[in-house]
């Protein structure tokens, strides 16, 4: 099955430590990053997209992506 998430989070290291675990995790990034101004908090935000490949399991709407 393949996975796919889409991380997010505020323009800061904390992100790119989310985006370094799932690598490490063995998630591939999936295109380029994202940046955008939330306008309610008056911050930058950021977001990448990250896919997974996993033999053996089929997927079901409840499973926590996160864990893989």
């Amino acid at each position: 099955m393949k996975l796919y998430r889409f991380l997010t989070g505020p323009d800061d290291s904390s992100f790119c430590h989310k985006v370094t675990a799932a690598l490490n995790k063995g998630w591939l990034l999936q295109g380029g990053p994202t940046y955008a101004y939330d306008a309610e908090t008056k911050t930058m935000r950021c977001g990448q997209a990250v896919v997974k490949e996993v033999e053996g399991v089929d997927y079901e709407p409840g499973i926590k992506l996160g864990e893989y």
